[in-house]
């Protein structure tokens, strides 16, 4: 069997920056077991899996080691794929999800925009092995559907953690967000995922879903520029619209081809 494949950076408006991901447009799901393989093999942040169904698109992801319930990048890869290389007819793609809702992703010019549900954050009594895992106390801490959210004083604090991420996978969940106000945007972030199979992520579109009921609450404004400072680096425009948060980048394609199973 022979399956179309492409890797996609999301979030970057040129090749090796944002976020990379593979995607495989399928004619019909594939064995669980055998996506999570390929995933693996694949060995990027996430793979995404989607099957047309009447006019929407079902999508799956993985990380390299389990499958996720959201991710955000790999769904912008995706409408970028659609869009570029499947002649999509509309400028708005519905995603359906197992664990998530409905997805949608617009585009607007070289501008994809994802649609996604705000998460419901609650805090929490900041963990001992966050304190010491991340080498620093946070401000406050922050309890997600599946990520844990950690607010630091600063920039310059959440670009010098040097994180032990044996002590990080012992938190479960998704993964660990550290957030500060930003010096160049409205808040940074970073995001790590070790429990997961990821350290860090480069460019997490999903963890903005978290970030951004926190933000757009602290700093009064429902539109919020966000920077993610990992090595990669990504940039985002983010919109909290009542339960929904819409998330603005661009992607490249880096690669189009087949693999053989």
């Amino acid at each position: 069997m022979k399956l179309k494949i492409f890797q996609v950076d999301a979030f970057s408006s040129e090749p090796f920056g944002g976020n990379p991901a593979a995607i495989c447009i399928l004619d019909k799901w594939l064995d669980a077991e055998l996506m999570q393989k390929i995933a693996n093999e694949n060995n990027v942040s996430e793979t995404a899996f989607a099957v047309a169904v009447a006019e929407r698109f079902e999508i799956r992801w993985f990380t390299p080691e389990i499958e996720v319930d959201l991710c955000g990048h790999a769904t912008l890869a995706t409408a970028h794929i659609l869009f570029k290389h499947m002649a999509y007819p509309s400028d708005r793609v519905e995603f359906e999800t197992l664990q998530s809702g409905r997805l949608y992703v617009e585009r607007s010019g070289k501008i994809l925009t994802l649609d996604f549900p705000a998460d419901v954050i609650e805090e929490m009594v900041v963990p001992e092995v966050i304190v010491t895992a991340l080498q620093r106390p946070p401000l406050k801490a922050y309890r997600g559907k599946t990520d844990f959210m950690f607010i630091y004083a600063s920039q310059t604090e959440i670009e010098s953690m040097k994180p032990d991420f044996g002590l990080l996978a012992q938190m479960g969940g998704r993964g660990i967000i550290v957030t500060s106000m930003g010096n160049d945007a409205d808040f940074v972030s970073r995001f790590f995922a070790p429990q997961t199979g990821i350290n860090e992520d480069p460019v997490t579109g999903s963890a903005h879903t978290t970030l951004m009921p926190y933000w757009s609450k602290v700093l009064d404004r429902k539109r919020l520029s966000a920077q993610q400072l990992s090595a990669r680096g990504g940039d985002l425009v983010c919109t909290l619209e009542g339960d929904r948060v819409k998330i603005s980048g661009e992607a490249v394609t880096y690669l189009e081809g087949e693999i053989s199973i």
